[in-house]
């Protein structure tokens, strides 16, 4: 979705600042953000969005992270903060924030921290629907023919609640299902191999799990970096994939297939279709998923105009209409669907957590309709 660059013919009366991973590790994230400074104005220049990076390292330079979302609130004009997504040192950070400027409004997006510390410091929290996605991944990996589920993952990503508790999750709809479940550890691209070393790994690695697992495995990771060698791997050996960690038509589907998608940038069905084109072209017609639009990149913008519309009177802060409303302002004739956050332990709903979800578009073969499958009770106490 592509708008007129905002040319802002006076000082925008509030800031809105977004913090997002880099191009390397977040691509998706940072083209939501780059989309609202398109639309609303660069804050440098007038307009309203003011937009950061938090390293590539950032469980090393975690203060570093802190100190750019605090920075943010150095700006008397910031009314709104959104880190997308909201790593680990978030909370600490908007606790910050909290502290010097109460009247700033807290997003986190995709957060990665524990529901009770993210929520304790921000007002709202969005994450994938991972619990009923620890259901519908294993079934759409069943209908499209899969025999056996590998999660792939390491200790970092599995220390985290919701993280943690999709995986046991998906190894109980796997057995639920009659589909083999298996899980196996890849280095953690924060750590001192790097983004580049875990991505090495998993192009080493996977001709041997083919091999080990069989042609009709469905294989599913945890991390953005660890997706673009999965696919390409995928494309070349056979297996499935349904979706992403962060599903979108650009998660690892550019750099695995070497697919230029300079001239469809923002057009999100345009993109699709070329990404499709490619898939098919390299054999993985039925084989291969994502969600229509861009998770990370819908889930910037949406936390962003939502925050906007918050400031203005527009959207009520513990509306889920609203903020659906705002996702759908990004992702026209997509459904998303919205609940918040139940703890398994105490059944306390969290009503500053909400988990989002879309459904599987199968790239040659058209949306699994995963998203409207009513998820049975016994997932949702499932804990890890």
């Amino acid at each position: 979705m592509l708008f007129a660059g905002a040319a802002a013919a006076e000082e925008a009366p509030f800031h809105i600042g977004i913090m997002t991973g880099t191009l390397s590790q977040s691509e998706d994230s940072l083209r939501g953000a780059e989309l609202m400074v398109q639309k609303y104005g660069d804050a440098g220049r007038g307009g309203m969005v003011a937009h950061v990076t938090y390293p590539d390292s950032f469980m090393s330079e975690m203060e570093t992270t802190i100190g750019q979302i605090v920075g943010l609130a150095d700006d008397p004009r910031m009314k709104v903060i959104v880190v997308n997504e909201a790593i680990p040192g978030t909370s600490e950070a908007f606790r910050r924030v909290r502290e010097k400027r109460p009247d700033i409004l807290l997003l986190a997006g995709t957060a990665q921290e524990d529901p009770a510390v993210i929520t304790a410091a921000a007002d709202l929290a969005i994450i994938p629907d991972d619990i009923s996605r620890g259901y519908t991944i294993p079934l759409g990996a069943q209908r499209m023919g899969a025999k056996t589920f590998v999660h792939i993952s390491f200790p970092r990503h599995m220390s985290y609640e919701t993280l943690g508790r999709r995986r046991a999750i998906m190894e109980a709809a796997c057995r639920d299902l009659g589909i083999r479940f298996a899980a196996e550890t890849a280095p953690d691209p924060t750590s001192d191999v790097g983004v580049a070393g875990a991505q090495q790994f998993i192009l080493e690695k996977m001709p041997a799990w083919i091999e080990k697992y069989g042609k009709d495995t469905a294989f599913f990771c945890t991390n953005d970096a660890h997706t673009e060698p999965l696919l390409k791997r995928i494309a070349e050996l056979g297996g499935y994939f349904v979706e992403a960690d962060l599903p979108s038509p650009l998660m690892g589907y550019p750099g695995a297939l070497g697919i230029d998608l300079s001239q469809e940038r923002g057009d999100w069905p345009a993109i699709l279709k070329k990404v499709e084109e490619a898939v098919e072209k390299a054999g993985g017609k039925g084989r291969m998923g994502t969600w229509a639009f861009s998770y990370g990149y819908t889930t910037t913008a949406a936390l962003a105009e939502f925050g906007k519309r918050v400031v203005e009177e527009k959207a009520k802060g513990d509306s889920l209409k609203d903020l659906v409303a705002c996702y759908g302002e990004f992702t026209p004739g997509a459904r998303w669907s919205a609940n918040y956050y139940t703890d398994a332990g105490t059944g306390v709903r969290n009503r500053k957590m909400v988990m989002v979800r879309q459904d599987t578009y199968v790239l040659g073969k058209g949306y699994l309709g995963v998203s409207d499958v009513e998820v049975p009770e016994a997932y949702f106490k499932v804990t890890r």
